[in-house]
């Protein structure tokens, strides 16, 4: 699966190594090209994931405010509930295509 944005591929995996979580595939961390993520200061907590972070995504001059996020330290009870390890991982969305291709 990849995730793209604006013709420039930021993320790929397998699908069968993304989790889905409420409607949203996450990426393994080691399948996201970091140098398209900004870290935004938009603080989000979810009530049973906990603390998320959001990115930008972009280069240069052009970013896509809080199109991606993560939890980089999420609740243990969610990664109960989704039954498997999700610390790191990162969904997208709005400027952010993605694509089985």
């Amino acid at each position: 699966m990849k995730a793209v944005w604006k013709d420039q591929i930021i993320a790929e995996a397998p699908k069968d190594e993304l989790i889905y979580i409420e409607g949203n595939w996450y990426f393994p961390p080691s399948s996201v090209n970091k140098e398209f993520l900004q870290e935004s200061p938009t603080p989000y907590t979810c009530p049973w994931k906990g603390v998320c972070q959001y990115f930008n995504v972009g280069q240069g001059d052009d970013w896509a405010v809080d199109d991606a996020w993560s939890y980089p330290n999420p609740l243990p009870s969610a990664i109960d509930q989704v039954k498997k390890d999700f610390t790191g991982y990162v969904a997208f969305w709005r400027s952010v295509q993605l694509s089985e291709d």
